[in-house]
């Protein structure tokens, strides 16, 4: 079994229509398993006449759930449907993205994920590891006034937001404030000089660990990382052990002296 919730702005219904419509898609692949899809949304009165005909194009193991009110209602919500404790995908959106008491709710899904999208500045990744998300990153939209925040327990599931991400072709904003525009290879200085500067606040860290830094805590991706790491060693501003080998996720990487 599992749980997709989605929590509505201002009662917008689209993003819970885009999502039946996307679950009708892979719906051959539901066969033998039970989803429960919860909407919270307020001040819609045609939703639940378009969540129904959206919900009657859906394969019998996928059960629908309409819930009026904020997203802080997702406890009492999970209660109500019988979908506590299965794995869950929330995604909330609006001025209540970062609302910690669905935060909460929603990391108690094993195992959990959140996608947030709220407005520039919203501290969201703060608020997923509050809630109790092991990994998150916060990524701000350039264009767009907009920033994205994913909560994850899985490495794997975070680096592949961050490609899904790249491959929008939206720019973001860099570890400096400066636009980033997303491309197959990008310039790995500036990202070079903010795990420099990590090395040199908190001493020798793997590839693994300065790999993940970068994911979380920047808009880069894994793979952007791995190219700066490289630029560092080429310029001889951090060393490694071994000395010698592939720049595989054990290696130790130490700064050879101040950031610049």
């Amino acid at each position: 079994r599992g749980t997709v919730v989605v929590a509505c702005p201002d009662g917008d219904g689209g993003p819970a229509e885009e999502a039946l419509r996307v679950i009708g898609e892979y719906g051959d692949r539901l066969r033998g398993c039970r989803l429960t899809v919860l909407v919270l949304a307020d001040g819609a009165p045609d939703l639940p006449t378009r969540l129904g005909a959206a919900e009657a194009e859906l394969p019998p193991e996928v059960t629908v759930h309409l819930m009026p009110g904020p997203p802080s209602r997702l406890p009492v919500a999970l209660r109500a449907a019988g979908a506590a404790g299965a794995p869950m995908l929330s995604y909330l959106e609006g001025a209540d993205a970062a609302d910690p008491v669905a935060l909460s709710a929603a990391a108690t899904g094993r195992p959990a994920e959140a996608l947030l999208f709220a407005a520039a500045g919203t501290p969201l990744r703060a608020a997923l590891g509050d809630a109790g998300f092991p990994l998150s990153t916060a990524v701000e939209l350039a264009d767009a006034g907009r920033r994205i925040g994913f909560g994850t327990g899985s490495d794997r599931s975070l680096e592949a937001l961050k490609e899904e991400l790249w491959a929008t072709g939206l720019r973001m904003v860099g570890p400096h404030g400066e636009p980033l525009a997303p491309a197959p290879e990008v310039d790995p200085e500036p990202l070079a000089g903010v795990l420099l500067a990590e090395l040199v606040r908190h001493g020798p860290r793997t590839v693994t660990e300065l790999r993940r830094y970068a994911v979380t805590a920047t808009a880069y991706r894994a793979v952007d990382a791995l190219r700066a790491m490289t630029t560092l060693l080429d310029t001889a501003r951090v060393s490694r052990a071994p000395e010698q080998g592939r720049l595989g996720g054990d290696v130790l990487l130490t700064a050879a002296g101040p950031a610049a």
